[in-house]
């Protein structure tokens, strides 16, 4: 009998197949994931249009921020948005209402 009949090669070897998850680490790291469920995607999206602290939200339209985030990734989710309205309204309250820090609070019927 063969060690690999006993232990398959792949639990000693790993998967050599199977392909790590790429982890984006700056966005995990922003000022964005304060914002209690904050989707990593959509943190990643106000990095890149240029929103790296929660102060330069105070005052900004979702819909604005998603136009130029869309002209920048046209093949942006529209999910992102009640994401970006959370940001906002995070951003602009000192002590903000815990039932409004859920994307699902700011999604339009």
């Amino acid at each position: 009998m063969a060690l690999k009949d006993i232990i398959p090669l792949d639990a000693l070897l790993g998967n050599p197949k199977k392909k790590k998850k790429k982890v984006d680490r700056e966005a995990l790291a922003s000022p964005m994931m304060r914002i209690p469920r904050m989707d990593v995607r959509a943190a990643r999206d106000l990095i890149d249009i240029g929103v790296r602290e929660l102060y330069q939200l105070q005052g900004r339209s979702a819909e604005s921020l998603f136009e130029d985030l869309k002209a920048k990734k046209p093949e942006t989710p529209e999910y992102r948005l009640p994401y970006f309205r959370m940001a906002i309204y995070f951003a602009e309250h000192e002590d903000p209402d815990p039932k409004l820090l859920h994307p699902t609070e700011w999604e339009e019927d």
